[in-house]
């Protein structure tokens, strides 16, 4: 089941449930996690990213990031047939460059590896993601208008 709380050397951070009263925060810390990437090629609009996070929020697959018991971020990871889905990782700019992503990341990918899956995302083009994602292991599997498709393999 997608990702465990473990604490892979980081006392200070945990991933909490989210719970259906938590749309409005997390949409505001994804606004603030993309705004700088989405205004850098032009499609920052607020109105779309609350449609693109209500057509798929799921609190069942979504874990908040906690540093310290507070909110930092959001991670939601989607089983699929063929493997899991990273739909959203978003880390608050106040918090990032920290390694709390990798983290993340590293918890995703380790509970994917128990399970045989493997693991796809998307990421804006020209965003930091792309190699943030490169980092961990993830292949550029195709490009769309706006985004790149990534997978990792199942190990």
């Amino acid at each position: 089941m997608p990702p465990s709380a473990s604490s892979f050397d980081r006392p200070d951070l945990r991933l909490a449930p989210a719970g259906d009263g938590d749309f409005e925060a997390l949409l505001s810390l994804r606004l603030a996690a993309m705004r700088e990437s989405l205004e850098r090629v032009g499609r920052f609009d607020p109105q779309r990213a609350r449609e693109r996070l209500s057509r798929g929020y799921q609190p069942a697959h979504t874990r908040h990031i906690l540093r310290r018991g507070e909110l930092v971020g959001f991670v939601v990871v989607v089983p699929r047939e063929d493997g899991w889905l990273i739909d959203h990782l978003y880390i608050h700019p106040s918090a990032q460059g920290e390694g709390i992503g990798s983290w993340v990341l590293s918890q995703v990918l380790a509970d994917a590896d128990a399970a045989h899956k493997p693991v796809s995302v998307t990421a804006l083009k020209h965003s930091d993601a792309n190699r943030f994602y490169q980092r961990h292991g993830f292949e550029l599997q195709a490009e769309g208008e706006w985004d790149w498709y990534y997978l990792r393999a199942a190990r």
